[in-house]
């Protein structure tokens, strides 16, 4: 396999991951009740809260899986 197939390969996997996670946790963050915490009539920023938690959150998990599979197909290294 050539170096621009495992660069695509990796490239579709992040993309896939992130969203996936970012989904997941938006659905997670959905059973919060953060309204209580703002201001009525606010409802516009609880929006973006949600979608800046969602992707930050998200991103992190997603990146933590990707490195995690990145170390362990890189394991067979260490006893060649």
């Amino acid at each position: 396999m050539d170096v621009y197939s495992q660069l695509g390969q990796q490239a579709i996997m992040g993309i896939v991951s992130h969203i996936f996670f970012i989904g997941v946790t938006f659905y997670a963050l959905q059973s919060l009740r953060l309204e209580q915490v703002f201001k009525k009539g606010k409802t516009f920023q609880i929006q973006v809260l949600y979608i800046l938690l969602s992707i930050t959150i998200g991103s992190t998990v997603s990146n933590f899986f990707i490195t995690f599979s990145t170390w362990s197909q890189q394991l067979p290294y260490l006893f060649q």
